[in-house]
């Protein structure tokens, strides 16, 4: 149970990651350079990147990321992962709050910009970049945080986990473990001293 509980965490953190790193990757760096492109740039870009991303890489993880979130939540309940639990809840509504983020303003968008058509045919670029553009950063900047937010929870969330195991492994030693000092060495309890009785009778006839 404790192995399929980290390797669930460990892959929930892995997905999520993912498609942090990916919507942070747009914020940061896609988007605000083709911000200072023309629109017929931004429009083809757009387009062609809406069409190549729906591929297993970005689906699997994308996807995949809330039933393993949500196994993790069910194992840590079921399992030794308690402390972890609520760590875990957060993960899982931060990204299901992407989620219809991305179903709710993104996806719309991107159908919107290829529904104008082939850029070569559109007769107002900037009014089509100007429908799609804005409003699109702002949902992938908002997903995008809340995608690391998740993210940064899983993270915390396996820590957490692996200190509870590692206090539940000190607590089944037992105290019976000798202590070791001066360089190591073991020091083992004296054995308890019981005086031996003293017969004085017999000392008495001996002096008689």
């Amino acid at each position: 149970m404790k192995i399929l509980q980290t390797a669930t965490m460990l892959a929930a953190l892995i997905s999520t990651g993912l498609m942090a790193g990916l919507f942070t990757g747009f914020a940061y760096a896609v988007m605000p350079g083709l911000n200072r492109s023309s629109d017929r740039t931004l429009i083809e870009a757009m387009q062609g990147i809406n069409k190549a991303i729906l591929n297993p890489a970005f689906m699997l993880p994308f996807m995949g990321s809330i039933p393993l979130i949500a196994l993790a939540v069910f194992l840590a309940w079921r399992g030794h992962g308690r402390p972890a639990m609520p760590w875990l809840i957060a993960a899982l509504a931060l990204y299901l709050i992407a989620f219809m983020v991305t179903t709710g303003v993104n996806v719309p968008l991107n159908d919107q910009l290829a529904k104008a058509g082939d850029p070569q045919h559109i007769d107002h670029l900037a009014t089509v970049r100007d429908q799609f553009e804005n409003k699109w950063v702002i949902g992938n900047t908002v997903r995008a945080l809340l995608h690391t937010a998740a993210f940064a929870c899983l993270a915390w969330a396996l820590v957490v986990f692996g200190a509870h195991r590692l206090n539940e492994g000190s607590g089944t030693t037992g105290s019976a473990v000798p202590s070791t000092h001066n360089n190591g060495a073991a020091t083992i309890p004296a054995a308890p001293h019981h005086p031996r009785p003293v017969h004085h009778g017999a000392h008495h006839t001996l002096h008689r």
